[in-house]
């Protein structure tokens, strides 16, 4: 006949001295006997690590880690406590962290904190890509600072989520910035390639960051996360004209405002990819109809191109757009973050609208081809805006020569 063990519950035999399931002693006469055998856990394996429950001080986490890190001349293991978290509530928690530590043991003595993980990261991220893009990526990471200092092997979805969603951080005037859109998709693709980095050299045995997806921002989010744009006047525009020329920063907005190009795309344009017999610039970016689109060179930002093109030549440089440094001879490329900040130096030493930024230079182009009547569909080219029309997409073949007539409507 079948009873329960009072201790475990489980089905014994009333005949049963004690219990198979976990030793309890079901006859009083074997108590003094038996129950100093009791095991209420398996034995742990050998090199597996410990848990201790530590008995008579009332902690709220009684039951402590120890893992195994090596064997001592006498051969007895070594020891030491689990880190990050080496005290758990119940037996079970402490054997699940015990499980997860052994599926991928690491150095006790160098838990990687996530600020050390980007610096490491980020030394092999500069041989791939430019400084521009460097720049933002640092830029972003500001937002992460609530992780700086937690060890990699703990962070999980809810603490990337938190980072992406209400990362904060306050710059030197103190004002407090808070995450846009546009930041937290820069930010999760660094958690994204960060974590894989780290996977890769066994710092950690999951990629949490590539587990979920940003939600998408709600269409009052987008209007009102970005800056509204502002078209040059033909007053600012004329302002402009008069300072062409005495400034390569100047210089830029004007052939952005004549040409549609994104900063981005103008500020890298290859030396190569611009040919003033054709009088066309190769380029772009972003988009399938937006890349390696032909633009014609118009007629008013030609001798601005041609000079810096020549300057490019005496330099040497395989960039259109250069600043000369203090040695002769020696030079450097802009990226889009010093672009942006002469940009604003330019805006206020002309005084100009405040608020002009740099995409107002592209806005700017769409807003005079319009007004001189460019067709809608030469201006979709020039700028790399999606064709949704399927025969003028598709069947429709238009040269050069067309998009020049088109854009040289423009005076």
């Amino acid at each position: 006949m079948l009873k329960p063990c009072p201790e475990c519950e489980m089905q014994v035999s009333d005949k049963a001295t004690i219990c198979p399931h976990c030793g309890f002693p079901l006859h009083s006469g074997l108590v003094s006997t038996v129950r100093k055998s009791r095991r209420r856990h398996a034995r742990l394996p050998n090199g597996f690590g410990q848990i201790t429950e530590l008995r008579g001080r009332n902690l709220r986490k009684p039951f402590r880690v120890m893992v195994t890190v090596g064997v001592n001349p006498e051969g007895k293991p070594i020891v030491k406590l689990l880190h990050p978290v080496a005290y758990f509530k119940t037996y079970n928690d402490a054997y699940k962290a015990l499980m997860e530590y052994n599926k991928c043991p690491y150095d006790l003595t160098q838990i990687l904190t996530m600020q050390e993980l980007y610096e490491r990261w980020i030394d092999e991220y500069t041989k791939k890509v430019c400084s521009g893009n460097i720049t933002s990526t640092n830029s972003a990471w500001k937002y992460a600072n609530d992780l700086y200092d937690m060890p990699v092997r703990t962070v999980r979805i809810p603490h990337i989520k938190n980072a992406l969603l209400n990362g904060t951080f306050v710059d030197r005037r103190g004002i407090t910035h808070h995450t846009t859109y546009h930041i937290q998709l820069t930010l999760k693709k660094i958690f994204n390639q960060m974590f894989d980095y780290a996977v890769e050299y066994e710092m950690t045995d999951k990629n949490y960051a590539r587990m979920f997806n940003l939600p998408e921002p709600s269409a009052e989010e987008k209007a009102t996360e970005k800056y509204p744009h502002f078209s040059f006047s033909d007053r600012e525009l004329e302002i402009l004209w008069g300072a062409a020329g005495t400034n390569i920063y100047i210089d830029i907005i004007l052939i952005q405002c004549y040409s549609g190009w994104r900063a981005s795309e103008l500020i890298k344009l290859e030396l190569s990819n611009v040919s003033l017999e054709e009088q066309t610039f190769r380029g772009g970016s972003k988009t399938n109809a937006g890349k390696d689109r032909i633009v014609p060179i118009h007629h008013l930002i030609y001798p601005l191109v041609e000079k810096h093109y020549r300057e490019a030549e005496r330099l040497k440089s395989p960039r259109l757009f250069n600043i000369q440094t203090f040695v002769e001879g020696d030079f450097s490329f802009i990226y889009y973050e010093l672009y942006a900040r002469q940009f604003k130096v330019v805006i206020n030493r002309l005084a100009l609208d405040a608020r002009h930024h740099t995409h107002d230079c592209r806005k700017t182009f769409v807003t005079i081809a319009k007004r001189a009547n460019v067709d809608e569909y030469a201006i979709k080219r020039i700028i790399g805006h999606q064709i949704a029309d399927l025969t003028e997409r598709v069947y429709t073949d238009r040269s050069i020569e067309w998009l020049r007539s088109e854009i040289e409507k423009i005076h």
